[in-house]
Order: structure tokens, then sequence, then C-alpha cells
């Protein structure tokens, strides 16, 4: 039997997870798994598994130690077979508050540079012109200006609050939120009408897979913007691409894509008007002391046979 295995992981070391594992007289190992398979055999027979970015499927799911817990890097957990976690009771366990400030600051900063068209008037210079009117219009001083929110939980009420003090007004659509003062609550077809930005922070479920797709798009403003540091799978990225090649939107900056790296074959590479980062939104130096040492005490605990700090929903108490 295995006692602790890293399936994946992007940081230089495992400093903290190790120490976490010996203080419970248990062994680390790190793989470097991309594919259900290896992920699959790596974790057989584990007491603990953690997961960064390789799907942890119910195969591997059911090779687990009895009484197994299954830790996530991370603030979302799609990547988890959620039925099959339940199925075989195993216990789940995620970090969704590591690294609020990080992305509400890169939600924040794409905005605002996609509003006030700084891509367009970098590029702009950069090609010898000096053309601000010619480069910038249409464009709307911040005070007259909506903010829209696709989802208007945590992160997003974070952004919120870093907008605020610029004289946005704020829309939002969320089914499971109460009205909130200086936040509007709208329905669907009313955020996307009215919205000059748009901020998506929605999860990703069957509901809102592509929710923006080339229905959503035509019935935004042509002048309006769009970013998205939640979950790639949000946006129809061929839309996307088609809507802001045809002028049908002014602009969009992304941080999150369907499939990561983002295809070198992907639409969104040749889109005009289009800010792109690699799923960076959540980083910062001590987002990731912060990350590695909370999935360090998740691995105590799991060891000590204690429920997880920050279960995810549904699964094993």
């Amino acid at each position: 039997m295995t006692d602790v295995v890293v399936t994946d992981a992007t940081f230089p070391d495992l400093a903290a997870e190790e120490a976490a594992a010996r203080a419970q007289g248990a062994s680390l190992v790190r793989r470097a798994c991309k594919t259900p398979q290896e992920v699959a055999e790596a974790v057989r027979g584990a007491r603990v598994a953690v997961v960064q970015f390789a799907p942890l499927s119910r195969e591997a799911i059911a090779g687990l130690a009895p009484g197994a817990t299954a830790i996530r890097y991370g603030v979302g957990y799609d990547n988890f077979d959620l039925a099959a976690l339940r199925d075989h009771g195993v216990r789940g366990a995620y970090v969704p508050d590591y690294c609020t400030d990080e992305v509400a600051d890169h939600t924040a900063a794409m905005l605002l540079g996609l509003m006030r068209k700084l891509s367009a008037l970098d590029g702009s210079v950069r090609a010898g012109e000096w053309a601000t009117q010619t480069v910038a219009p249409p464009l709307k001083p911040f005070r007259e200006a909506t903010v829209g929110f696709l989802g208007f939980g945590r992160i997003a009420q974070e952004v919120r609050a870093r907008l605020a003090p610029f004289g946005f007004s704020f829309i939002a659509t969320d089914p499971n939120q109460s009205p909130q003062e200086g936040v509007r609550l709208v329905d669907l077809p009313t955020l996307l009408a009215q919205s000059d930005a748009l901020s998506l922070h929605a999860p990703s479920t069957p509901e809102t897979l592509r929710i923006i797709g080339r229905e959503a798009l035509a019935a935004m403003r042509p002048t309006a913007v769009i970013a998205n540091s939640a979950r790639g799978d949000l946006i129809d990225e061929g839309a996307l691409a088609e809507a802001l090649g045809a002028g049908r939107l002014a602009g969009a900056a992304l941080d999150v894509f369907a499939a990561e790296p983002l295809p070198m074959d992907s639409p969104l590479r040749s889109a005009p008007n289009l800010m792109l980062s690699p799923h960076s939104a959540w980083y910062s130096d001590a987002a990731v002391r912060r990350l590695q040492g909370l999935v360090a005490d998740e691995i105590g605990r799991a060891l000590r046979g204690e429920p997880p700090r920050r279960p995810i929903p549904g699964t094993a108490p």
C-alpha cells in the first residue's frame, strides 16, 4: 500500500507536503501523470491521492485504498469524477480559498485593460501610429459603464470591490445569491443585453457548459467586452473567435481555456482584440505557499483519519 501519491504538480518542490507525510510516519511519492491511465496506475492502493491538473477517473478512484482521500490542488474540482468519489466512499478535499485576492486582482486588471483598450493602443504605437481617436472609439468613461457578473460568489464580489471606486454600475446573474447593496440582480438575457463588460465567475456544470455561445454573444452589445478567469468551458471558443473577428464583440481577455495548454491550432490564437494569459490568475509567490501549505494540512488530516478542512460538496464526510 502506498501512503501519499502526488499525481502531478507544477511546483519546484513538495517540501511542505513531504513534511506533513513524514510527521505521520508516511511516505510520499511524486509522479508526473497526464492521462487517466497513468493516474490510475500511480494511485493504486494509495491512502491519499493529491492531484493538480491530471484527471482522477472512476478507475483511479476505484483503485484507492479503502477510506482514502483525494485532494485537489485548486479552487475547482472539474477533473475529479464526483460520482465515483461518492460511490466508493472516498473523501474529497479542495482549496477554494488560497488565491481569492490574486484571481480578483487579475480579473479586475483584465477588465480595466479591456475597457481602456490598452492592447489596441499599445499595438497602434508599436505599428508607428499615434492615433488615439482612430483606435480607441467607442470608449465609455467608467462612470457611464455597466459591469455584469455571470456568477456572483466570493471572487466576483472581490472583483466588484476593486472596481467600485471607478464608478461603474454593477449587475449580476446568480440564482444562489440574494440582493446586495450596489449590485442589481437580473436574469441572463438582461445581463447579456446591458453589460458593457461581462465577467465570468460561474462553476462548470452541464447547465453552464458553453453558456457563452453564438446566441449569447449575439445578444451582447458589439461594444462590450468579456473576461473569463473561471472555467474555460463556459465559452464556446470558436464562436468567440468568430465574434471578435467579425467585430460583433469589442474585446475579450481569457485566463482559462477548454483545453490547456491552449492548442496551437486554436482559433483564439489569431482572433483580434483578445488578451490571453496561461491560467495564471491564481498566481503569486504567496499564493503558491498558501496552496501547498493548505494541501499539506489536508494530507496530515487524511493520514490521521480526520475530516477535510474544506470537503468537496457531496463527497464522503
